[in-house]
């Protein structure tokens, strides 16, 4: 019995779904594409919010940003949930390694008693900020406009609330539970800690969810990791015999870099809008860096001392420098 294969091309019906045909044309489209674009709800919203009934469910004008099309707002890591559970998943595997690494060699105990009081004290409480960039950014998620925006604030969430978990391993690993019982009195009452903890909570009160996403993730995320993670933690640790420290923070160093790629895109394109977008941003921006300057100088204090002002100053000055690349002069 002999048997004959072949190819046989179908020639599939449609190349893809009609809303992405209108606006990339008729061809087959990525999943990034499929997952991301005009999937927001405009029609047949049956009801308005009883707690705003001035309002859509979801509306575009809750921030005094304009766009005319939100989905210009696109992601250049190109994340869907798919790409973006890889990629942490990846990151996961190495920061498990690192701890396992730490932990299995005694490597925390070899710490100078210094310098692991100081990572302590800046490091510990800073799981409660991350908890607050958790909370906002599902807030811009909540009220944010467009799939391919709010999306990639939900994953942002999620990766500030892992940054808070591994702060607190982080924490059990070098002070047990009472390194983190010290480090949320710290939070709650030390005079310290309270300009950034106020800082977090104004931000929980924002109700522009594009302010919102400026005071978070531009302001102070934009200060708060390279002073921490790359001045105190990789310069300042490190150069005194607490390098391990840097293992166990790594991937708050690697997800900074990655992540402001996208907020810089973001930034760009509403600078670039208009005029007014611009204004908006400059206003924010040079509001909320002010703020941010001020409370995260008390805490690179505990660990740089009299070096302190100078390292503030300096990564203002590259906080603004960032921002004049992107349009937005403060």
């Amino acid at each position: 019995m002999q048997i004959d294969l072949r190819t046989v091309s179908i020639k599939p019906q449609r190349n893809t779904f009609d809303h992405l045909a209108r606006r990339f044309g008729d061809k087959p489209a990525s999943r990034y594409q499929e997952g991301s674009y005009d999937i927001q709800a405009t029609e047949n919203l049956h009801y308005r919010p009883t707690w705003d009934p001035d309002q859509q469910i979801y509306d575009a004008s809750i921030t005094k940003i304009v766009m005319k099309d939100w989905y210009a707002l696109k992601d250049p890591r190109q994340y869907y949930y798919n790409t973006y559970t890889v990629a942490r998943a990846r990151q996961q595997e190495t920061a498990e390694a690192n701890f396992s690494f730490v932990e299995s060699r005694g490597l925390a105990d070899m710490l100078p008693a210094e310098m692991k009081e100081i990572a302590l004290r800046v490091l510990v409480p800073l799981r409660h900020a991350a908890w607050g960039a958790n909370m906002n950014n599902s807030f811009i998620c909540g009220y944010g406009y467009a799939a391919i925006f709010t999306q990639a604030c939900m994953f942002h969430a999620m990766d500030n609330l892992g940054i808070a978990q591994y702060l607190s391993r982080l924490g059990l690993l070098l002070g047990d539970t009472e390194g983190l019982n010290e480090g949320k009195q710290a939070w709650l009452e030390s005079d310290v800690w309270q300009p950034l903890r106020r800082y977090v909570e104004d931000c929980l009160v924002v109700r522009d969810p594009f302010e919102l996403f400026v005071a978070q993730n531009v302001a102070l995320d934009g200060l708060l990791y390279p002073l921490v993670y790359g001045r105190v933690v990789d310069g300042f640790l490190s150069a005194n015999g607490a390098s391990s420290i840097a293992m166990l923070t790594q991937f708050m160093n690697d997800w900074f870099g990655e992540t402001q790629k996208w907020i810089d895109a973001v930034l760009k394109t509403v600078a670039a809008e208009s005029e007014d977008n611009r204004a908006l941003l400059r206003e924010w921006a040079g509001k909320w860096g002010a703020r941010a300057a001020a409370a995260l100088l008390p805490i690179v204090q505990q660990a740089l001392e009299g070096n302190a002002d100078e390292a503030v100053g300096e990564e203002m000055a590259a906080f603004k420098a960032r921002l004049a690349k992107l349009g937005i002069e403060i």
